[in-house]
């Protein structure tokens, strides 16, 4: 073969090892046998040889960073996931309109045409004119907003964790018969 030194060496350039320079080498001769029909006599076989080897380990790069899927356990997969409280259910339907009207417009429009109307990502995206991905992120977006003030006004009224924080240093401290640090 009367390439195969400078192709050899333009593998183990290209890959660093040998044994992946060899199975280089060697698909890019395979190619060029199944394409020698579009080799074009009087032109750089070597050249040819070259274009042959730079796709084919390409493609083998492409091929090797696709995502690869993992299986894992739910108990796994919930530890990675970040936990958000729920939204407390004693928050009256005003409060609930009053956080919503404080988003930014943006957000507000993508939450109520998906939570309020029921409107799928595809159908909302059409109505608004934006990437279904914009829709995705400001649905997330909106809804974190939502409950970052739906938590403030459960943490006015004793409800969320704020104030049972507060409980609970309130008691640990007349436990050991000193005073409590929670303002009054």
């Amino acid at each position: 073969m009367p390439y195969l030194p400078d192709l050899f060496r333009l593998a183990m350039w290209l890959v660093r090892e040998r044994a992946e320079a060899e199975d280089l080498v060697q698909e890019t001769f395979t190619q060029a046998l199944q394409s020698f029909h579009r080799y074009e006599k009087g032109t750089n076989c070597r050249a040819w040889l070259v274009t042959i080897m730079y796709h084919t380990n390409s493609k083998r790069r492409r091929a090797g960073s696709r995502l690869q899927l993992v299986y894992d356990s739910e108990e796994r997969i919930a530890e990675t996931v970040a936990y958000e409280a729920p939204t407390p259910q004693e928050i009256t339907e005003e409060e609930v309109l009053r956080a919503l009207r404080r988003l930014p417009p943006q957000y507000q429009g993508v939450v109520v045409l998906a939570d309020v109307e029921d409107m799928a990502y595809q159908e909302i995206a059409d109505a608004l004119a934006i990437p279904v991905g914009t829709v995705m992120s400001r649905l997330h977006r909106g809804r974190k907003m939502l409950r970052a003030e739906l938590a403030g006004y459960a943490n006015a009224r004793g409800i969320g964790g704020a104030r049972l924080d507060e409980d609970a240093a309130a008691s640990s401290s007349k436990q050991r018969g000193g005073k409590s640090d929670a303002v009054s």
